[in-house]
C-alpha cells in the first residue's frame, strides 16, 4: 500500500513538473515589405517553430499546406521559400504576443501575456486586413492590440494539429477570405 501511494505521488509530482510554465520571448522577426495588404497572426511560435527558427514549423501544422492551397502556389518546403511565398503574395506574418508565461504550445495556458507593437508593420505597409490563426490568438489580439490598433481581426480557425476537428477543405475555405484583400 504505501509504495502504491509512494508511486501516486511521484507520479503526481512528474505530472505538476511536466506543466511548468516558461517564459518564452519572441525569437524571430516579423515577414513583411512595403507591399503587404494581409497581416496574419499567431499567438506566439510553437517549440517547435522556436526550434526551426520561423513561424509554423511543426510538421503537422497544416497553416503552410492551406496558403498555398488558397494562393495556389505550390507548397513551400523551407524557411527561405515560405517566405518567399508570403512576400511575393503580399502577407505578412507575425504574432499578437512579444512574449508570455507559456506550457510548450497550449495556447490556453498563456499567462502574463506582453503584445508586440503591431505599428511597426500597420505604420510600413498599406494592410488592408488583419486575421488571426485561432481563437485565442483572437482574444489576445483583441484585448491587447485592438485597442491600440482601432483595427479589428478576423478570426479563422487553427491550424495547429491539435485542431483535429477542422479539417483540410474548411481550413482551406475559411482562409480565401483572405484573397479578397491581395
Amino acid at each position: 500500500m504505501e509504495e502504491r501511494e509512494t508511486r501516486k505521488k511521484q507520479g503526481t509530482g512528474e505530472g505538476e513538473a511536466s506543466k511548468k510554465l516558461e517564459y518564452v520571448s519572441h525569437p524571430f522577426e516579423p515577414v513583411f515589405d512595403k507591399e503587404s495588404r494581409v497581416l496574419i497572426l499567431g499567438s506566439i511560435p510553437s517549440p517547435k517553430s522556436r526550434e526551426n527558427g520561423f513561424y509554423y514549423g511543426h510538421p503537422r501544422n497544416r497553416f503552410w499546406p492551406v496558403l498555398a492551397r488558397v494562393l495556389g502556389e505550390p507548397e513551400p518546403q523551407t524557411v527561405e521559400e515560405k517566405r518567399a511565398m508570403a512576400l511575393r503574395r503580399h502577407v505578412a506574418l507575425w504574432d499578437v504576443l512579444a512574449g508570455c508565461e507559456i506550457h510548450g504550445a497550449d495556447d490556453a495556458s498563456i499567462r502574463r501575456p506582453a503584445a508586440n507593437d503591431m505599428s511597426r508593420i500597420l505604420e510600413s505597409a498599406p494592410v488592408q486586413a488583419v486575421f488571426t490563426t485561432g481563437a485565442r490568438a483572437g482574444d489576445l489580439y483583441r484585448r491587447y492590440c485592438l485597442p491600440v490598433t482601432g483595427r479589428a481581426a478576423v478570426v479563422l480557425p487553427s491550424t495547429s494539429p491539435a485542431n483535429c476537428r477542422v479539417g483540410l477543405e474548411e481550413l482551406v475555405k475559411a482562409y480565401s477570405g483572405i484573397l479578397k484583400y491581395l
